[in-house]
């Protein structure tokens, strides 16, 4: 391991100058993921780096893509992802032949870099609660083939969709289950602990899996690969600050799995904040500010806040991080739908004047709609990267339906006895829709604004998971801590914000208003 860290150095070190722009680190959305991504920004930042934090970046697919394009510059992976999820490898090898293929291949194919394993792997852990072991006498996963069609499963959708997941896994195990539901990570324990579900994927460190006392299932066929986990480097990042790389190479074999559980069930049991919890880390280990190491992680568990004192907390303490966080939202919702407004209403009324294209043109609009949010964010990302631009872009696509339907509608069965009258008096076409079907239009097409916007402020929340802000934060993290006040922190300003927002608007629709409608 140590040849291997000198050996990262050496390449890093040998390579260009430093940048000027910060270095954005990021994570996926799970605990785990949060604490590695906050520990490598406050290890860069301790050696003088700039840091932007990006956690919560949707599934692998998304975070890889954005790596790749250089719209971050490193973030926490896993050797059997990198295998199976991203090479589509389904080859057996030793954790230290597995890393040394990634690594071999990533760099070949995408120009990234796998930094020296921190020191620990996490692989998958099938659970299932005590009794549901006992009862059906289950210890592998080859027993759980044997009464799969009689359990309810819960599993994330990262899991379902990938090699190394549920297809995989099924193929490998002969695995037939009653009902697979896709869950959130730390939504599927509470399922669990429920009795709503009778098995869920875990990661073999963490927390929860105590927490609850369950029953991990051992994979007596081998079938999942090495998961050690390691710093993904960008291309830009090793050839434009090679002492960044330098510094993230500090870690490397630093983590054991013992002291991986440890952070989890602090973070995802005791409640203790990201923040702290790396800081904590750090010091132990001697990377931080000035810090010596200590014997282990210190500082008492806190206890979990209850839903009500995490939910006042967010709201009061953090009212700073709200208030950045909502004016973040609100400008995201405002220059998408100034936007689709400035198109969509142009757009309507051309198609009023072509009436046989009209229909089917707004029904292809309307299919625009139907593509699931966090779809139509992950297809930005290779066109524009991950923040506050391909946000922008997917937002403005929500919001031109409602405004073209309500426009063209508007337009077109404006009163039939006031635009005869019009042409009566010898109006032209072009002053007809001017003087007399857009005004009469007029409370519609804002209709049509007004819904748009409540649309865009909801969705708005979806845009965390490109890196892009605002009030959906608290929401990605509650949902990967199971922190009820964190996501009501997110979500009932957001709330709050659409309501205010439809208030606005309604008075700018009584203003456009005609007298005498």
């Amino acid at each position: 391991m140590k040849i291997a860290v000198a050996v990262a150095l050496a390449i890093a070190l040998a390579q260009g100058a430093p940048r000027t722009q910060p270095i954005i680190v990021a994570s996926k959305p799970f605990g785990e993921s949060y604490i590695l991504c906050e520990m490598f920004a406050q290890l860069l930042e301790a050696r003088g780096f700039r840091v932007d934090r990006r956690p919560g970046l949707g599934a692998t697919e998304i975070a890889f893509a954005a790596l790749k394009n250089g719209s971050i510059d490193v973030y926490p992976e896993y050797t059997g992802t990198g295998l199976l999820a991203i090479l589509g490898d389904t080859t057996r090898r030793s954790p230290a032949q597995a890393f040394t293929h990634v690594a071999t291949e990533f760099r070949r194919q995408f120009g990234v870099t796998w930094l020296p394993p921190l020191g620990f792997e996490n692989t998958y852990a099938i659970s299932v609660r005590r009794e549901t072991a006992t009862r059906y006498s289950l210890r592998t996963l080859t027993d759980l083939a044997r009464v799969a069609p009689s359990l309810r499963a819960g599993f994330t959708a990262d899991f379902i969709g990938r090699h190394d997941g549920l297809p995989g896994l099924s193929r490998a195990y002969g695995l037939t289950f009653r009902e697979v539901r896709p869950l959130l990570g730390a939504v599927k324990y509470q399922a669990l602990a429920a009795g709503e579900i009778d098995v869920i994927d875990g990661y073999s460190t963490d927390g929860l899996i105590a927490r609850y006392d369950l029953v991990v299932l051992a994979d007596d066929r081998g079938f999942f690969p090495p998961y050690q986990a390691a710093a993904l480097v960008s291309a830009t990042l090793g050839r434009d600050d090679p002492r960044a790389v330098a510094a993230l190479a500090e870690l490397s074999g630093r983590i054991d799995g013992a002291m991986m559980r440890a952070l989890n069930r602090r973070l995802e049991v005791d409640a203790v904040s990201v923040t702290t919890v790396a800081r904590d880390a750090l010091d132990s280990l001697g990377l931080g500010n000035g810090s010596r190491p200590t014997t282990g992680v210190v500082r008492a568990p806190t206890g979990r806040l209850s839903a009500w004192d995490s939910f006042v907390h967010a709201m009061v303490d953090e009212r700073g991080a709200l208030a950045r966080r909502t004016w973040r939202h609100l400008v995201l919702s405002a220059l998408s739908l100034a936007a689709a407004a400035l198109v969509a209403i142009p757009f309507a009324l051309v198609l009023e004047r072509r009436r046989r294209l009209a229909e089917p043109l707004v029904r292809v609009t309307g299919l625009l709609q139907t593509i699931p949010g966090i779809a139509l964010l992950a297809f930005m990302i290779p066109l524009l990267g991950i923040g506050i631009i391909p946000a922008l872009a997917a937002l403005f696509i929500y919001s031109l339906y409602p405004i073209v339907r309500n426009t063209y509608s508007g337009v077109r069965d404006a009163d039939p006895v006031a635009v005869n009258a019009a042409h009566a008096l010898g109006m032209t076409p072009a002053q007809v829709l001017r003087l007399v079907r857009l005004p009469l239009a007029a409370p519609t097409i804002m209709a049509g604004v007004r819904t748009a916007a409540v649309i865009n402020v909801g969705t708005a929340t979806l845009a965390a998971f490109i890196g892009a802000g605002g009030l959906g934060e608290p929401i990605v993290t509650g949902l990967a801590l199971s922190d009820t006040g964190l996501i009501l922190s997110g979500a009932v300003p957001a709330a709050v914000l659409a309501l205010l927002v439809d208030i606005a608007l309604a008075a700018c629709e009584r203003a456009v208003r005609p007298k005498g409608l």
